[in-house]
């Protein structure tokens, strides 16, 4: 082959990978559609979740060994799935089971490749079966498949060779595990009843691995682009704390394992070899910090303490100094409701327990043979979360040190200890999308009348011009006086007008009303009546008259509410009152001033997305709680519903979409105490910043003197 001259456009044989921009076309003639993506660019770009565990388990076994494996081993792999011959069986608690209906082996193996093919062979990568009576290192197993190429056909397990059979080919032992490819299952598809009706065998590994050889010529092995599958025999009557071979400790899959305690035994001594590797390679890892850290300009002054862990947050301000709480072993000085004193239990006090009996191992293994350390008291406790790093303590310790020859002695000692941030973790919610339609639900008192046309504007150029797939329904709360006078005069009258002027507007737009008449309008209440007009697949925004909706708010709330899983409320921000923050100046309205003269309102409730079926189940108990006491109600918000009988996840987050104008809420003095002083909090916290008020107070002064 003669080379190519300079300059030369490459042959064929030579690929131009450089990137070239293809400009955008659409063709005149054709009417414009609009383009759907995919939510997930994971999806758009047909990605694979990475393993899926198959667990083949019998009649026998299914409440002993594979609960077992599901206690054990289960939760450590994203998706697992128990396949049985069992007609109609008796379903475990926390296990997903798949009853074929036959028991036969080769059938239930038949099945089970076939079901795995149709139900998830186009979403993962590597499929690994094993037997109840199989005990997994699922973290190696998880090691194994990052380290191998999707793009070839694997049968990966322990070898063996076929009864009978001379010949080189080898099947995977079921008992100790096998993994296949993606591409190895989609090959095997087609050729499984051809297997089922000319493939005779006893044992479902060896039809299996008989299956794959003679279509596909792939036999079962051991060792693959550098990753060896070990595995270990168990003899009988082996006692695994006493199993001290490297072969064992390598073993990826361990069988036989007769019953449930030899599972859990096996489990406890694996964990304790993992947890020694990992807190040999940490020792290994500070070494080496240290080490390199002594070549740096900052030479061995650089290091921080723990060696590994992040520096302490260094504050630019005095506003950013992140303050020390402080405890004893029976009081906390810092308590969560603004008082000074509170007694130290639940949490706090598990926390202060595990971290004294921490620094008193701590000293000992530092220490010991020599002294020997025993606690007498705390004499002083701090604690701080640090974001950077973790939780911070510093504890004043009176001890009592004994020697080798039995002197003792009291001292005090000050410790320091950091529990940090462990590996943060992705939690799996449902799948949720932005097509559902909310149905805003807005309460109405008198008092709110000079604030519902803003509102209705809003909700009119927000959601009606933008043609979101959002619904209102007012909610008119009439004081009995109000309600008996309003044939004559009725308070809502302006507001009904401009309803209709929205529906005139918009012919397709229906906003419905409903007339309650109360002294007391307990949301509860009010959310009772609503939630009876409505389906119960309805995702409910309950709004305040003061909320702005948007688009970006309206997809958060259908983001964030999860029907059957977790209830949204966000946190509005509230901008502070004009007249103190500028004091005559003109308002800011530039883009960067957005969320600043302002405060995200923690004491206000009244915004909440739900689903109508998820308060319906709460609200069911809590009626069960309170029997006839209706009473009750009025010192409850909807809160406060989910929050004591729901048992769903309470999403509670700022909600920088939600903004609100300043306006002087009314409190309402029947309701209770708690409500009551909420609602009075939340308005004096509104008025504006300590600057602010500061500054507001000091020319109120300067004018008074002059």
């Amino acid at each position: 082959a003669q080379p190519e001259a300079a300059g030369e456009a490459p042959g064929p044989g030579h690929e131009d990978f450089r990137p070239r921009i293809v400009p955008y076309f659409r063709d005149p003639n054709k009417p414009y559609k609009k383009v759907l993506r995919t939510r997930y660019i994971q999806t758009e770009l047909g990605f694979h979740e990475r393993l899926f565990v198959a667990v083949l388990t019998s009649k026998a076994t299914l409440n002993t060994l594979a609960v077992a494996v599901n206690k054990t081993v289960a939760h450590h792999f994203p998706r697992l799935l128990y396949f049985t011959g069992l007609r109609s069986a008796k379903v475990p608690h926390g296990m997903v089971l798949v009853a074929h209906g036959d028991e036969r082996p080769i059938w239930l193996m038949y099945e089970t490749m076939s079901y795995i093919h149709q139900h998830f062979g186009s979403d993962y990568d590597w499929f690994y079966i094993m037997q109840d009576d199989t005990y997994t290192q699922a973290e190696q197993v998880k090691a194994l498949v990052t380290h191998l190429s999707i793009n070839q056909d694997v049968y990966l397990g322990r070898a063996e060779e076929f009864i009978g059979g001379d010949e080189q080919a080898r099947y995977c032992h079921g008992g100790f595990g096998y993994l296949v490819s993606r591409s190895l299952l989609l090959k095997l598809q087609p050729h499984l009843d051809s297997c089922r009706n000319e493939i005779l065998s006893v044992r479902p590994d060896e039809w299996l691995g008989r299956c794959i050889i003679d279509f596909l010529g792939i036999p079962c092995v051991s060792q693959l682009q550098g990753q060896h599958y070990h595995t270990y025999e168990l003899a009988k009557n082996t006692e695994p704390e006493k199993e001290e071979e490297e072969e064992f400790q390598a073993a990826l899959a361990v069988h036989p394992v007769s019953d449930m305690t030899l599972m859990y035994r096996l489990h406890k001594q694996f964990s304790r070899i993992q947890l020694d590797r990992a807190y040999q390679e940490i020792q290994e890892l500070q070494m080496q910090i240290r080490n390199l850290t002594a070549l740096t300009p900052a030479g061995e002054a650089g290091t921080t303490w723990p060696v590994g862990i992040n520096a302490p947050f260094l504050p630019k301000s005095r506003f950013e100094v992140i303050s020390w709480d402080y405890f004893t072993e029976q009081h906390l000085f810092s308590c969560p409701d603004g008082s000074p004193k509170c007694e130290l239990s639940g949490a706090s006090k598990a926390d202060v327990s595990e971290i004294l009996e921490s620094a008193l191992e701590q000293l000992n293994r530092r220490y010991q043979p020599l002294l020997r350390f025993s606690k007498r008291q705390l004499l002083n406790g701090y604690r701080r979360f640090d974001p950077t790093r973790g939780m911070e303590y510093m504890l004043d310790l009176l001890l009592e040190a004994v020697t080798q020859k039995g002197h003792s002695h009291v001292l005090a000692k000050r410790v320091s200890l950091v529990r940090p941030l462990s590996k943060v973790e992705i939690i799996p919610m449902p799948y949720v999308t932005e097509a559902t339609r909310v149905q805003l639900v807005l309460p109405l008192t008198v008092q709110d009348l000079d604030y519902v046309a803003n509102f209705l504007d809003m909700f009119a150029m927000n959601t009606l011009d933008t043609h979101d797939n959002a619904l209102l329904t007012l909610l008119f709360v009439y004081h009995p006086y109000d309600a008996q006078r309003v044939g004559q005069v009725d308070v809502f009258s302006g507001v009904k007008a401009m309803v209709g002027e929205l529906e005139k507007r918009y012919a397709d737009v229906k906003i419905p009303w409903i007339s309650v008449k109360t002294e007391v309008p307990s949301q509860v209440k009010l959310m009772d009546i609503v939630s009876k007009k409505h389906p119960v697949d309805t995702l409910f925004f309950l709004a305040s008259v003061w909320t702005e909706i948007n688009m970006e708010f309206l997809n958060r709330c259908r983001m964030n509410a999860i029907s059957n899983w977790q209830v949204f409320f966000p946190v509005h921000f509230q901008e502070f009152n004009p007249a103190l923050v500028y004091r005559g100046e003109q308002t800011a309205s530039s883009s960067t001033d957005f969320l600043r003269d302002g405060h995200f309102d923690r004491h206000s409730f009244a915004e909440a997305c739900f689903y109508n079926s998820d308060y319906m189940t709460a609200r069911t108990k809590l009626a069960a709680d309170i029997l006839d006491r209706d009473e009750v109600l009025e010192s409850m918000e909807v809160f406060d519903v989910f929050l004591h009988y729901s048992g769903l996840h309470l999403f509670r987050a700022v909600e920088p979409g939600l903004v609100q104008k300043y306006a002087l809420r009314s409190c309402n003095p029947r309701l209770s105490e708690e409500l009551y002083h909420r609602c009075v909090l939340s308005n004096l916290e509104g008025l504006a910043s300590r600057s602010h008020l500061a500054m507001a107070l000091f020319e109120q002064e300067q004018a008074n003197s002059t």
